[in-house]
């Protein structure tokens, strides 16, 4: 396929492509200053992750129709479990939770049990099974839009992700990867939302990864996959998402050298484990589990 006309801009925090009929920005900008933390906490309602990128984000705008499609931090945060949680939602409890618990309630235990402060639950993993929203122009969320997304028809070879593709060494025209949060889960392990984009002559690629390690407890991974061919017409988008769930020790068994535990902090090494791992019973219920392909028609010119 010939190279797709395209022209690069770039400025200290953001890229942008113009590629065909595509504007694509990449916006990477350091952590949120403490009085935007305020205001989207306060917009939430609920504590934010140690590291968050609010100003952070990626938008898709096809011209010819007008669609956008975003990954910002506050459309992400905004799908992390608030109040009480819930079977299905995946709660977690850090590995000694049980144990300091029997040790302050127990009859023959000296030590009082600690003051507390009410505060509003919700889910300290930040876990998210956000997948990217559709925006309007003003970049507001469209609560409608006239490009539903639809089940994939799996005797379509087409509306599967062409890996072959994505393996070659082709050429890439642009690439970003935007932060969205991260959090240190107060010293008992690491959660984070990364998205990454790659747009080549014949494609466009974009990988969202959610990864949480509960030291001594679990691991947990939330991929989002879209892709888009230049050659569809009219232009098909095609949306997979893959959970996976794991525990620790069934991981750290995996391990390349026992006493190596760095590839424990890689994600992409996580996700490998996770996504080769024979699936059981050995998790916590969580809704994010399991896949899900769909897929998008735009109109063509």
């Amino acid at each position: 396929m010939a190279a797709q006309p395209h022209q690069l801009f770039e400025s200290p925090n953001s890229r942008e492509i113009h590629i065909g009929d595509w504007i694509i920005t990449a916006s990477t900008n350091p952590i949120s200053s403490a009085p935007e933390c305020d205001a989207l906490q306060a917009d939430l309602g609920m504590p934010l992750p140690e590291m968050t990128f609010g100003n952070n984000y990626l938008t898709l705008h096809h011209r010819p129709s007008s669609w956008m499609y975003t990954f910002n931090t506050k459309c992400a945060l905004a799908t992390v479990k608030r109040g009480e949680l819930e079977p299905g939602d995946g709660g977690v409890k850090v590995g000694y939770a049980d144990k300091w618990l029997q040790s302050r309630t127990d009859p023959s235990s000296q030590l009082p049990m600690p003051k507390t402060v009410v505060t509003k639950p919700y889910d300290w993993t930040y876990t998210s099974t956000y997948k990217g929203r559709e925006v309007d122009d003003a970049g507001t969320e469209s609560a409608s839009t006239p490009y539903p997304w639809r089940a994939a028809d799996p005797e379509n070879v087409s509306h599967a992700i062409p890996l072959a593709e994505l393996t070659r060494p082709d050429p890439i025209h642009f690439y970003a990867e935007i932060p969205l949060y991260e959090d240190e889960l107060h010293d008992n392990g690491s959660s984070g939302l990364l998205v990454r984009i790659r747009v080549m002559p014949t494609c466009i690629f974009i990988l969202s990864r959610f990864t949480l390690r509960v030291d001594n407890v679990l691991f947990r991974t939330f991929d989002t996959r879209i892709y888009h061919s230049f050659l569809s017409n009219p232009p098909l988008f095609i949306r997979e998402t893959r959970g996976w769930e794991a525990s620790y020790e069934r991981v750290r068994k995996l391990l390349p050298k026992r006493d190596d535990l760095t590839p424990l902090t890689d994600p992409t090494w996580i996700a490998k484990v996770l996504s080769e791992m024979p699936q059981n019973d050995d998790n916590t219920g969580w809704r994010g589990l399991g896949g899900d392909v769909e897929v998008l028609e735009l109109n063509s010119r």
